[in-house]
C-alpha cells in the first residue's frame, strides 16, 4: 500500500503495526459496509488540516492526506480496509480473483453498470492506465546520485512503489473490455492490495479524459498505445514516445487545482459523492453522486469539508456547532478542551504514522559528515516534551525509520541501526564533524501547523549552537506537499501515514529513484534487500529484511525520526456512525457511508 504525506502530528507506539509492515489488530469494531441502511439525508461538516490541491492523489505532488480522503469519498475500487486493518472486497464494484499461484495470476473485472459521472463506463481502459502508472513498465530513465535523470524517460510521476507491478507484463484485456489479467514473474507479498484499492484512491483517474487531453481518440486508443509501446529498458533507452509522454504529462499535472475547474471532466466521480464546490484555502462541498449504486450507500446527502490547521480553532468550531467532526492535533490541552464540551464523543487510539526530519543528499548536505553533524543537534526529547509529553508521559524518541516502537522487530532494529549515536544532543560532536564550517540550512515544513512550528523552532535553536545557519523555509498548508523533492530546501519536517497493510511502503520511500524518495537516499545494498522484501511472504523474514534496511538508512545519515503521537478525533453526538478510532490514513473517513444525522 502507498504511503501518504500528512501535515499533522499523529501516531503512537501501541498495538497497531507500523505503516511499513504487515497488518496487525487495533482496538475498535469492524463495519462491513452494508448497503441496506436507510438514508437519513442532511449534511455532515468535517474538518481537515490541509487544503485540497489535486484530484489525482496518486502523483508525487498530489499525495497529501486531504486529497486522498476526497478521492476515497468520490471513487470506488476493488476493496477497502476496515478500522481493524482487514481487507474487505468491494464486490458491488467488481471482483479480483487469484487465477493461479504459479505463476501468480490475478484477474480484475469491473461490473457492468459501473460508470463515471459523465456516463462513460469504468472499464479496461481505466485499469490499463492504472497498470501503466503503477508498474512503471515504460520507464527507461537512469538517474544520478542526486536523483536527476541523465538518460531516458520516466513517464508517470507515481507516488507509490512500482516494484510489485513491475513484475507483470502488459495485462490481457477480456470480458468485452471490462477486465484485465496480470501475470507476475515472481510471487508478490502485497498482491491483494496492489491494485485498485479504495484506500489508495481506487480507480480514480478516468482514462478517457486522459486520452482526450493527450490528443488520442478515446480510451481504446490509449489501450492500444499501452499494448503497442515496448517496455522501457534503462540499459538501452529509446526516444520518448510522444503520445505516451503526452498522456503521462496530463496524468502528472492535469488534475492539480485549488479551485473547482470549469471543465467538469477534471473531477469525475465513480463513487458515492462528487465535488460540487470549492472555496480555495477554506472549504469544499461534496454532494451525492445520484447515479452511484455499486457500493455502500451513504446515509447523508452532503459533506462539507473545512480546512482548519490549528487544533484550538478546530475545537472552538466544534464547540460553536460550526462543524460536526474534527481530528485535531493530539495534545493534552486539546483533549482537555474536548472533554469540557457537552454533547461530544471523543475517540482516540494509535495512528499508523511518524514524524521525521529528512536531510537532502545534495547541496549543503551532500557531505555525510555535515548530515551527521546536523543529526547530532536535533533535540528529539525537547520536541517530545513540547508536543506530546503532557498527553503521553511515556512518549520517547523514535529510534527506527522502519518500525514503530512496540512492533516486533523495533527493539532489534534500534539496538543495531546506530540510532544510539543520536540519543542525546551532542553539540561538541557536531562541531567536531563540521571542523569549523558554518553551513546554511533551509528547512521546509508546514508553517500553518503548530506542531511543525514547534519542531522547527527547537531544531533551529539547537543547530545554531553548533554553527549551522538555519533558514526558515516554512510554506503554507496547501503548498508544502508540492514542494517536497523540488530542490528548494535542504531539510524537511513532515509525517508519513499508511494503510497498515503490506510492505511496499518501504521501497516507495527508500528505494533509489522512487517518486516518494524526496531527499535522494540511494543504497544499492538497501535496494537489493527491498527487492527481496516485496517478494517475501514470511512475516519473520520480512522483519529481518527490514532490520537490515533500517541499519543502512541510519548509517547513511538519512535524517532523524522524531516521534509518534496519540491520535484523536471528536464528533458531535448529533452525528452517528463513528463508533471507533481508525488508525490508518483514511481516519474518520474510512466508513463515511455510515455517517448519519440523528
Amino acid at each position: 500500500m502507498r504511503f501518504g504525506r500528512i501535515s499533522k502530528a499523529v501516531g503512537v507506539a501501541a498495538a497497531a503495526a507500523l505503516a511499513l509492515s504487515a497488518c496487525a489488530a487495533n482496538q475498535g469494531t469492524t463495519d462491513n459496509g452494508s448497503t441496506d441502511s436507510e438514508s437519513t439525508g442532511g449534511e455532515v461538516r468535517v474538518v481537515e488540516v490541509n487544503a485540497f490541491s489535486s484530484f489525482n492523489s496518486q502523483t508525487a505532488n498530489g499525495n497529501v492526506d486531504v486529497n486522498s480522503k476526497i478521492a476515497y469519498a468520490t471513487h470506488s475500487g476493488f476493496n477497502y480496509i476496515t478500522d481493524e486493518l482487514k481487507v474487505v472486497p468491494q464486490e458491488e464494484f467488481g471482483t479480483y480473483e487469484k487465477v493461479s499461484d504459479d505463476p501468480l495470476t490475478v484477474k480484475y473485472t469491473v461490473n457492468e453498470g459501473v460508470n463515471w459521472s459523465d456516463g462513460e463506463p469504468v472499464d479496461a481502459d481505466d485499469l490499463m492506465l492504472m497498470w501503466a502508472v503503477n508498474s512503471g513498465h515504460f520507464n527507461d530513465a537512469t538517474l544520478d546520485e542526486e536523483g536527476a535523470t541523465v538518460s531516458g524517460t520516466n513517464y508517470f510521476d507515481y507516488a507509490g512503489d512500482t516494484s510489485g507491478l513491475a513484475l507483470t507484463d502488459v495485462p490481457e484485456v477480456g470480458d468485452d473490455g471490462r477486465s484485465i489479467t496480470m501475470t507476475y514473474s515472481k510471487p508478490y507479498a502485497d498482491w491483494e492490495v496492489a491494485f485498485g484499492s479504495m484506500s489508495d484512491g481506487g480507480v480514480n483517474v478516468p482514462a478517457h479524459v486522459v486520452a482526450e487531453k493527450a490528443g488520442l481518440a478515446d480510451g481504446d486508443a490509449l489501450i492500444k498505445l499501452i499494448q503497442d509501446t515496448p517496455a522501457g529498458d534503462p540499459a538501452s533507452p529509446a526516444p520518448a514516445n510522444a503520445e505516451l509522454k503526452a498522456a503521462a504529462d496530463f496524468w502528472n499535472t492535469g488534475f492539480e487545482t485549488k479551485s473547482l475547474p470549469s471543465d467538469a471532466s477534471l473531477y469525475l466521480s465513480n463513487g458515492p459523492f462528487i465535488v460540487s464546490a470549492i472555496d480555495p484555502e477554506n472549504s469544499m462541498t461534496l454532494v451525492r453522486n445520484e447515479d452511484y449504486n455499486w457500493g455502500p450507500e451513504p446515509k447523508v446527502d452532503e459533506i462539507t469539508v473545512r480546512y482548519i490547521g490549528e487544533a484550538p480553532a478546530q475545537v472552538q468550531a466544534l464547540k460553536n456547532g460550526e462543524v460536526d467532526i474534527i481530528a485535531p492535533q493530539a495534545s493534552a490541552d486539546t483533549v482537555e478542551q474536548l472533554e469540557a464540551i457537552d454533547g461530544v464523543t471523543i475517540n482516540s487510539g494509535n495512528q499508523i504514522s511518524y514524524d521525521h526530519l529528512d536531510l537532502n543528499y545534495s547541496g549543503v548536505f551532500e557531505d555525510e559528515n555535515v548530515r551527521k553533524a546536523f543529526m547530532k543537534t536535533v533535540p528529539r526529547q525537547a520536541i517530545i516534551d513540547a508536543i506530546t509529553k503532557k498527553l503521553n508521559p511515556d512518549a520517547a524518541p523514535l529510534d527506527s525509520e522502519i518500525f514503530l516502537s512496540d512492533q516486533p522487530g523495533y527493539d532489534e532494529a534500534a539496538a543495531a541501526n546506530g540510532s544510539a549515536d543520536y540519543a542525546e544532543v551532542d553539540i561538541e560532536g557536531a562541531k567536531e564533524l563540521l571542523a569549523g564550517a558554518t553551513p546554511e540550512v533551509r528547512i521546509m515544513y508546514n508553517k500553518d501547523n503548530p506542531n511543525r512550528v514547534d519542531a522547527y523552532t527547537l531544531i533551529a535553536q539547537s543547530a545554531s549552537e553548533a554553527g549551522f545557519k538555519v533558514v526558515d523555509g516554512g510554506l503554507g498548508k496547501s503548498d508544502w506537499g508540492s514542494a517536497l523533492g523540488g530542490g528548494t530546501y535542504d531539510a524537511s519536517i513532515f509525517g508519513w501515514i499508511n494503510s497498515g497493510v503490506g510492505v511496499a511502503g518501504v521501497p516507495q520511500i527508500f528505494k533509489s529513484g522512487a517518486a516518494s524518495n524526496y531527499n535522494g537516499f540511494s543504497s544499492p545494498e538497501a535496494d537489493g534487500l527491498m527487492d527481496q522484501l516485496i517478494l517475501e511472504i514470511d512475516k519473520d523474514k520480512q522483519k529481518d529484511l527490514q532490520i537490515q534496511i533500517d541499519k543502512l538508512i541510519w548509517e547513511s545519515g538519512y535524517g532523524i525520526p522524531l516521534f509518534q503521537s496519540p491520535g484523536v478525533d471528536a464528533h458531535s453526538d448529533s452525528i452517528g456512525g463513528i463508533d471507533s478510532y481508525m488508525p490508518n490514513q483514511t481516519g474518520v473517513w474510512w466508513n463515511f457511508w455510515e455517517w448519519e444525522v440523528k
